[in-house]
């Protein structure tokens, strides 16, 4: 069964700093790019960074650059999120997910984990 789990969601004071992973089980990440998306209460899914199956080519949305780093070990079939200077705007269930390519439409991603909740508050 091919399934991702996110994991490392808490609690954090703005500013501080978390790190998410997404790890696969049931398929090799080799072949294929991961996402990060995330979703506050009342809005829509949003693309938060992605980076292709080599890694050799990364993304982030605006409200992001600077801050979030997106990276990946396929060996241990995991992708991970580092995201430094939080801010309660970043407040949302980070979900990652898996397709051939990197894009931001949602509905093209093939696999999807359960999400891991992020809230920075102080």
């Amino acid at each position: 069964q091919l399934q991702l789990v996110e994991s490392g969601g808490g609690l954090v004071q703005p500013g501080g700093s978390l790190r998410l992973s997404c790890a696969a089980s049931g398929f090799t990440l080799d072949y294929y790019a991961i996402a990060w998306f995330r979703q506050a209460p009342g809005k829509e899914r949003e693309g938060v960074s992605c980076i292709s199956l080599s890694g050799g080519s990364t993304n982030y949305a605006d409200s992001v650059k600077g801050r979030f780093t997106i990276s990946r070990d396929n060996a241990k079939r995991t992708v991970y999120l580092q995201m430094n200077s939080l801010k309660p705007e970043d407040t949302a269930v980070y979900y990652c997910a898996a397709r051939g390519v990197c894009t931001v439409i949602a509905g093209l991603y093939n696999y999807w984990g359960q999400g891991t909740q992020v809230t920075v508050s102080s």
